[in-house]
């Protein structure tokens, strides 16, 4: 869908019809899916349109459903019954997550354009994600910005924490850390965020100091993180499971290597992974 108000009348996930026959299992894996940039490029940090394509087609026939890294925070993930979560998460702000054309419609070739175009097609896999964004990146194209923070919110998609720089964070001092985080923060909070927000760890790498991933005070402002993000590199535990350490849940990386997205889905479909299910 590529009009002014995409998909802002899409239906919801969740709708009456049994999507597997794979009985309920709310305590299975669940996979919190990560993607940078969505394009042809040399490195697993690169996902061509078609392989992003591909994975939409391959997750909905294996009755997966999308949510946000809130709705399985809260565990509200909106599912059908029988359907398994794929929790999608884009990094960075690449100009390829979201992309205008010339005359303001979505670049068909960007992820949110190719998803809007699946979504037309399969109407219960709408654009649902969390966008951990660089605030000084923005996903490019400056003049659309606010066009694309209202798609994000008329989508039902979420902006998370990715810092302001992508540092290291274990190679700064606790004061660095802090101001990495919580100006990210303040300028997530100006966009139009619900705060708290969840964090996605630059290069999956946390401080020093882990106590100020959940939170911490500084320069006289409180600051709390819903969640911390990993790189890679397997399925997190279930929002109910006692055992989810909130502020080191890993993610499936959307690549072809080892441990990649589709080798994850090959180990799912053997039986390999037992996997979240709305009973």
């Amino acid at each position: 869908m590529t009009g002014a108000n995409p998909s802002a009348a899409a239906p919801p996930a969740a709708s009456g019809k049994r999507v597997s026959d794979r009985p309920g299992n709310k305590k299975g894996k669940v996979f919190i899916v990560e993607y940078h940039h969505i394009r042809d490029g040399k490195n697993d940090m690169y996902r061509s349109a078609a392989e992003f394509k591909s994975d939409l087609e391959r997750l909905y026939k294996d009755g997966f459903r999308p949510c946000t890294v809130s709705q399985y925070l809260d565990d509200k993930m909106d599912l059908p019954p029988g359907a398994s979560p794929a929790v999608f998460t884009f990094d960075d702000a690449n100009p390829s997550q979201i992309r205008m054309l010339d005359d303001g419609r979505i670049d068909p070739t960007c992820a949110v354009g190719i998803w809007e175009a699946f979504a037309m097609e399969h109407p219960d896999f709408p654009v649902r994600a969390t966008f951990y964004i660089l605030p000084d990146v923005m996903w490019g194209q400056p003049k659309y910005r606010e066009r694309k923070l209202e798609l994000v919110k008329q989508l039902g998609c979420e902006l998370g924490n990715h810092t302001i720089t992508h540092p290291i964070l274990r190679k700064l001092s606790d004061e660095k850390v802090m101001e990495e985080i919580g100006v990210a923060d303040d300028r997530l909070e100006k966009l139009g965020a619900s705060m708290p927000v969840s964090l996605a760890l630059p290069f999956g790498v946390s401080p020093k100091n882990k106590s100020l991933l959940e939170k911490f005070d500084y320069k006289g402002k409180h600051y709390e993180q819903k969640a911390a993000l990993l790189v890679g590199a397997e399925p997190a535990p279930s929002p109910e499971d006692p055992k989810l350490n909130r502020y080191r849940i890993p993610r499936v990386q959307a690549y072809n290597g080892q441990l990649g997205l589709p080798e994850w889905l090959d180990k799912f479909e053997k039986g390999q992974v037992k996997v979240y299910v709305q009973p």
